[in-house]
């Protein structure tokens, strides 16, 4: 079954003092591309998550951002500039005793001011935090692949539709083209006596000589086959489990050069005019297929 690859899932997660978020967004791409958010002091579980990622998606861009609080005594630490206070309690004296003022000095003044007190990267053990985090980007991952498979079925409902409707008009082609060497021997005969205006006798067995020959040259038979056997090809990959987009883009490819070969081939206005709307619902599931993973 074929996968969209656009959808948007977020999950939460809580466990004691540790609460982790995580939100994800995919988009069509032609490769996998992750891109990852994390809280400053986890870009180490990088590659655990990227690779937790990949498992799963095969193709898309993929925004992923995580917020993690550890709100334990262990997840917080302060560091002290003692020399800095000192330096900056030092000045508001020198000010105060040169503008002979006698306030106090506010404690949140000394507290407030920039680079006293600042907080501490904590090294953290990622292996604790990992089962929670891990457990985060599964619960919206889920929810994520199943958003891409419901669109993916309605992608697939679609072409399947415009893949009957080029099916029965391949076979319209071929039924237009079964009387293909009489056409041409009554379109060469009208031409030859349009010229000669009834002058010069025709050789009804050089006309039919012509005619077949023009006829062998205008045979769209192998292209026909062709085409019926990528469109059954083409179902067969829809409905693999596998991811499917790159092989039905190639698909695509090569009915459109075959309906191109029928549509240069033949002179029957008919069949010109069946392989043009063709080629334009080709076009049409070739838009769908660029969301397919």
């Amino acid at each position: 079954m074929i996968k969209s690859m656009t959808a948007y899932a977020n999950a939460t997660i809580t466990v004691e003092d540790l609460a982790v978020s995580t939100e994800i967004r995919s988009f069509n791409s032609r490769f996998l591309d992750i891109s990852l958010h994390i809280t400053r002091g986890y870009l180490a579980l990088e590659n655990k998550i990227k690779t937790l990622i990949s498992d799963r998606i095969a193709r898309g861009r993929v925004e992923i951002n995580i917020q993690i609080k550890d709100e334990s005594e262990e997840g917080y630490d302060y560091e002290l500039n003692i020399p800095r206070a000192k330096a900056f309690y030092d000045s508001i004296i020198r000010l105060k005793e040169y503008l002979n003022i006698d306030t106090d000095i506010p404690f949140e003044l000394l507290v407030n001011a920039e680079g006293i007190i600042k907080p501490v990267l904590i090294d953290k053990d990622m292996d604790v935090f990992w089962p929670t985090v891990q457990d985060c980007i599964v619960m919206a991952m889920d929810e994520l692949i199943e958003m891409r498979k419901r669109e993916g079925e309605f992608i697939a409902k679609d072409i399947e539709l415009r893949l009957d409707w080029i099916e029965e008009n391949v076979s319209r082609i071929e039924n237009e083209s079964e009387g293909i060497l009489l056409y041409y021997q009554q379109r060469l005969k009208d031409r030859i006596e349009d010229l000669t205006r009834g002058v010069i006798e025709i050789d009804p067995l050089r006309i039919a000589q012509e005619a077949a020959f023009i006829a062998d040259k205008s045979d769209i038979s192998e292209e026909i086959i062709r085409t019926v056997s990528h469109i059954r090809q083409f179902r067969k990959i829809l409905n693999a489990p596998e991811p499917a987009g790159r092989k039905l883009n190639f698909l695509l490819q090569e009915l459109h050069r075959e309906l191109n070969t029928i549509g240069s081939k033949t002179e029957k206005v008919d069949i010109s005019h069946i392989a043009v709307g063709i080629k334009s619902e080709i076009e049409k599931i070739r838009e769908q297929v660029q969301n397919i993973e």
